[in-house]
């Protein structure tokens, strides 16, 4: 059987070996098993020897990204025989990489990335691609120190849109926690017969319904979408979707749900279409678990936005 890993992704003074800790520190965690560490980066913090002694860890160091590899690894969990590992990675190494070359006697069951808000902004700018791979490559992303004007910094930058799957937290500089969605219900009505989402409200939509699948499971919707085919859906399958912006201008990508022609006619691709479709909440590969899929109960050609590029704020 392989050995779970928890991934910890960020910059350094991200706060990692930090949360490591307190994580270790958790008696629901450890449960008297035997940790291994794989720490690649030396930041400020240590881990405390009494810590390290009372939940039965050791750590081990990688200094260069070429001897994250599968040698490695395997010697590791030779001389140790862990029941877990948890990888402190260094957040300047290609984290895709990192991960493609860990063995297969390693499980990785969960990808946490840890962000400074003090400092997420100047990250975004002048390494904007590495800030996406931690966010996109996550299934937990934690902002630390956050204040009112950061948290709401991270929300204009449209960070939900990186990875609407992730779970997302504020941890405040008062000592409070929050969730990243907190207090930000959708700009349409949720109990209309037909949800009608309007062309600036539809970032909002694939947030929202990317992120709570079950709110909207035997709901209608109607939007304008783009009409695209791809080759990793279904025959009857197509996504009508929009461009967004999820981190820079760099960044600009084609979002949509996975739409079944429920026997209607499949439109042409890159047509904008009025799309009119009842939601169930089902399993899909393509969503990495359980996301909406729209069964179209109607299609009707339409002009396209006056905006192309779908804003992500409300």
């Amino acid at each position: 059987m392989a050995i779970p890993v928890y991934l910890f992704a960020g910059f350094l003074e991200s706060g990692k070996t930090s949360f490591i800790a307190s994580v270790l520190a958790d008696p629901g965690f450890t449960r008297d098993e035997h940790t291994l560490i794989v720490q690649c980066e030396e930041g400020m913090e240590e881990y405390e020897p009494d810590l390290l002694r009372s939940t039965h860890s050791v750590v081990e160091c990688i200094e260069d990204e070429e001897e994250y590899n599968e040698e490695t690894l395997r010697a590791f969990v030779r001389k140790h025989h862990p029941d877990r590992v948890i990888v402190e990675m260094n957040g300047m190494w290609d984290l895709d990489a990192a991960l493609s070359r860990t063995p297969k006697v390693l499980e990785v069951y969960q990808i946490i990335t840890t962000v400074n808000a003090e400092t997420f902004d100047l990250y975004a700018k002048n390494m904007g691609q590495r800030m996406l791979q931690h966010i996109t490559d996550a299934d937990m992303v934690v902002f630390n120190r956050a204040t009112e004007e950061t948290r709401q910094l991270i929300r204009d930058r449209n960070v939900r849109s990186m990875n609407p799957q992730a779970s997302l937290y504020f941890e405040n500089d008062d000592g409070t926690s929050e969730d990243y969605g907190a207090g930000m219900p959708p700009p349409y009505d949720m109990d209309a017969p037909i949800i009608e989402i309007e062309d600036r409200h539809f970032g909002i939509f694939y947030l929202d319904a990317s992120e709570n699948p079950e709110n909207y499971d035997g709901k209608t919707v109607r939007f304008k979408g783009y009409i695209y085919r791809g080759r990793n859906i279904g025959r009857d399958e197509y996504v009508p979707g929009r461009m967004g912006m999820v981190c820079c201008a760099e960044d600009i990508r084609f979002v949509g749900f996975i739409a079944k022609a429920n026997g209607l006619p499949i439109p042409q691709a890159k047509t904008w279409q009025m799309v009119t479709a009842r939601v169930q909440a089902e399993e899909r590969r393509q969503y990495k678990g359980v996301g909406p899929v729209l069964y179209v109960t109607a299609l009707e050609p339409c002009e396209e936005p006056e905006e192309e590029v779908v804003n992500f704020s409300a």
